[in-house]
Formats: structure tokens, sequence, C-alpha cells
């Protein structure tokens, strides 16, 4: 999901990314995560705090997978000690 938002944003221009942008990805050790029915469902779950679709995807995927979620959005650490805020925007 992360990674779509940041193409997303890419192909609007409010981000650029390098050309080697996938290969410095898995120069760190950073691994996709698939979406998963389990984690789609667990979005249905979710209490409204956060209308945006693919924040209230990352924050399934985080609970359902047991992953701490980093973010710098406020909104998005109400959904529980799993969220980690960086900063706030």
């Amino acid at each position: 999901m992360s990674l779509w938002e940041i193409r997303l944003k890419e192909s609007l221009g409010k981000l650029r990314l390098p050309g080697d942008f996938e290969s410095r990805l898995a120069a760190e050790g950073f691994e996709s995560l698939p979406l998963t029915a389990a984690q789609a469902r667990q979005v249905a779950l979710l209490p409204w705090r956060h209308r945006d679709p693919f924040d209230r995807m990352l924050v399934a995927q985080a609970q359902v997978e047991k992953l701490v979620l980093l973010t710098a959005d406020t909104p998005v650490a109400a959904y529980g000690s799993f969220v980690r805020l960086l900063g706030s925007r």
C-alpha cells in the first residue's frame, strides 16, 4: 500500500523519485507486503478515526500482521499502541 501511494503521488507531481527507486528499496532490505483478504476485512472493522483509504489499509495491515506502523499523521496514531507517531503534519 505504501508503494502504491508513493507512486500515485509521483504521478500527480507531488513527489519526485530517483530512477533507481526500487533498487534502493531492495538494497535497504525493504520487503513488499501483499494485500490479503484478512487485511481487507480488517478495514471494515476499523473505527472511522481516519477517512484516507491508504492509511486505513496500512492500519489494517499492521493490525493483522502484528507490525508497528510508523506515521507522521496524528489521526492515524489514534488507532492504537501499534502505531508510532514520528511527527505531526
